[in-house]
């Protein structure tokens, strides 16, 4: 697999946690803090306001949709939201179906709600080079897939997991293959968006292995070595070789803990000469040899 995009969601490996159908009515609020997981919700009916920690709100309307790769504090509320201080009103009225606000107030949100959680072992590293937020409008495919989501979640059938995580997954790329441009934040999609730079970061994740010096690379971009330099810092949020080493090391940890291949294999695959400097270099990076990483993790 060489598609920057599809690999970067499979080695993340995104896994559910929390689906719900959420009704709403009146004034409400509801607040989540310190939860560090990828967040997603689609808005089936009504408007209502969503403000994360350090952004400013947004206004989601029918048939929105939002992904959230990491999100630490967030509060989804009505337009009016309650006065501060007011108690949340939050009432559970089946399996993973609740109601906010006032439970007498006729409801005029419908949203489906979802959280999961990454497998990968360099969850950090990875999710940085998504955006920092998906906001899409008008795309039909992924309500569908939400509300399949949702209904796996609650349906209890056999092969739940497997389905559910090809679904996440299939989640993951549309929703983040429906954004780009110079309004997402640097990484690698906004990287794959700049025809200059596209070929030089397809050649990264196709060939680990070959010569991916910042020549090598800014030649395949057709491009002098100081202007790809400056442009695939800005528009990937980092230096070109500490891309190339970053990406290195996340195929180093998932072969290695995956038990695949001999050190001495890992290290040509990944780019090194030999298995001593590979050793250095992950060393460099992770904080321990790759030995006590495989046997560790």
């Amino acid at each position: 697999m060489s598609d920057p995009l599809a690999q970067i969601v499979s080695l993340l490996k995104p896994v559910p946690s929390i689906a719900k159908l959420v009704m709403a009515g009146g004034a409400w609020s509801v607040e989540r803090r310190e939860l560090g997981s990828p967040f997603y919700c689609a808005i089936v009916e009504g408007r209502c306001l969503l403000t994360i920690a350090g952004r400013s709100p947004i206004i989601l309307e029918s048939g929105d949709f939002v992904l959230v790769p990491q999100i630490h504090a967030f509060t989804m509320s009505s337009l009016e939201p309650p006065p501060s201080g007011t108690l949340p009103r939050r009432l559970e009225t089946g399996p993973g179906v609740f109601r906010l606000g006032d439970p007498d107030t006729p409801s005029d949100v419908t949203a489906l709600v979802g959280h999961c959680s990454f497998l990968a072992n360099d969850k950090q590293l990875l999710s940085s080079l998504l955006p920092d937020i998906v906001h899409a409008r008008g795309e039909r495919r992924l309500m569908d897939l939400v509300g399949m989501i949702h209904a796996e979640m609650v349906g209890g059938l056999a092969a739940r997991d497997m389905i559910l995580s090809r679904l996440l997954e299939v989640l993951f790329i549309d929703a983040l293959r429906s954004t780009g441009g110079a309004e997402t934040s640097p990484g690698l999609l906004r990287g794959l968006s700049d025809m200059r730079l596209a070929p030089a970061l397809r050649r990264i994740h196709q060939d680990p292995s070959g010569g991916l010096s910042v020549e090598e690379l800014a030649e395949t971009s057709a491009m002098s070595r100081s202007a790809f330099f400056d442009r695939f810092r800005r528009q990937v949020g980092v230096p070109p070789m500490e891309y190339v080493t970053g990406w290195r090391m996340v195929l180093a940890k998932d072969l290695l803990v995956r038990r695949e291949a001999p050190l001495v294999e890992i290290a040509t695959r990944i780019g090194y000469a030999s298995a001593s400097a590979f050793s250095v270099a992950f060393t460099r990076h992770v904080g321990v040899t790759p030995g006590v990483f495989a046997r560790t993790d």
